[in-house]
C-alpha cells in the first residue's frame, strides 16, 4: 500500500498544469500498486468544492482506498506535533499533516506526496516518493 498526500490528488482534481502530469503518472505507475488515503486525506478532499459523490467517484476512478489510522499512528502523530511545538512552530493547520505522515510511519507505508519536508523532519526514516 501506498498512502497518497492530498497535495498529489488535488493536482489532478483541480488539474494543475504544473503539477497533474507527474502526480498522474506516479499514481499510474506499474510500481506503485495499492493506492490508499485515510479520513484525515478525505476530509481535506471534501473541504474543497465538490459534491460529495464526486469526490468518492474521483477517488473509485483513481482505485484509492480508505485506510484507518491505527492508535499508534494517531500517538505518533501527537508526539510529532508536539515537537513542532517545541521547535518553535506556530502554524495552526499543520495538524492534518502530522496524520498523515504519522499513519504512513507507523504502517510502514511509503508516502506519494510533493510536500517532503515536514514528513522527513517529523518522522525520520520514512519512505516518500515525491519530486
Amino acid at each position: 500500500m501506498i498512502l497518497v498526500d492530498t497535495n498529489v490528488l488535488l493536482d489532478i482534481y483541480k488539474a494543475d498544469p504544473i503539477w497533474m502530469p507527474w502526480s498522474l503518472q506516479q499514481l499510474r505507475s506499474p510500481k506503485t500498486g495499492e493506492l490508499g488515503i485515510n479520513m484525515v486525506v478525505y476530509a481535506e478532499l471534501a473541504g474543497h468544492p465538490a459534491e460529495l459523490a464526486h469526490l468518492d467517484s474521483f477517488l473509485d476512478a483513481l482505485g484509492i482506498e480508505m485506510t484507518e489510522l491505527s492508535k499508534p499512528a494517531a500517538r505518533l502523530a501527537g508526539q510529532a506535533f508536539r515537537q513542532y511545538r517545541q521547535r518553535g512552530g506556530t502554524k495552526t493547520g499543520v495538524l492534518p499533516d502530522f496524520f498523515i505522515g504519522a499513519h504512513a510511519k507507523a504502517e510502514g507505508y511509503p508516502l506519494l506526496t510533493r510536500d517532503a519536508g515536514r514528513y522527513r523532519n517529523y518522522f525520520p526514516g520514512i519512505d516518500l516518493i515525491c519530486p
